[in-house]
């Protein structure tokens, strides 16, 4: 009886590597190279590369304040928001530049100005981040990075009293 050898594998780093051959032929591949470039493209080439921003990252697009505000501002005129109050409070926190409180008369109404918002701030090419209690309607709270908008109802905005809050930005 001859006994039997236990089997070994050769793992990827001992294993050699070997050239690429074309179709079995044993004449290697040879190596592959891109178009090669006018001197137009290598110039434009150039001004992209010199346009870059430092870092290799794309530019992020100018913040657009009075722009966005602007558009904010006349969904909730549109939508007849109550007693509207754009508060800058870029010197009290970091989070974003303006706050904008304003009131619906309904539930309803609340998430009707709301959905406007998201609507025209779309239309105008702002993305909204984020939107939290639009299925209650009593109070939402719509995040825009530059403007957060808060859409609630009376009683619930004489409650928490967000503007005595934030009361050190002066009201824009």
């Amino acid at each position: 009886m001859t006994a039997k050898r236990p089997a070994t594998r050769r793992t990827t780093s001992e294993a050699t590597p070997r050239p690429r051959t074309k179709s079995g032929t044993g004449v290697k591949a040879p190596a592959k190279t891109g178009p090669r470039k006018t001197a137009a493209a290598r110039k434009t080439a150039a001004q992209n590369k010199a346009a870059a921003p430092a870092g290799g990252r794309k530019a992020a697009r100018p913040k657009a304040g009075p722009a966005l505000r602007e558009v904010v501002l006349g969904a909730l005129a549109e939508l007849k928001a109550v007693d509207v109050r754009a508060l800058d409070v870029r010197g009290i926190t970091d989070i974003t530049d303006t706050m904008v409180v304003a009131s619906g008369t309904s539930d309803r109404h609340v998430k009707s100005i709301a959905d406007r918002v998201v609507q025209r701030c779309k239309e105008a090419g702002f993305r909204p981040y984020g939107m939290e209690g639009e299925r209650d309607g009593e109070w939402v709270l719509l995040d825009l990075q530059d403007i957060v908008l808060h859409v609630m109802l009376p009683r619930v905005r004489e409650f928490y009293a967000l503007e005595k809050l934030w009361e050190g930005g002066a009201a824009a």
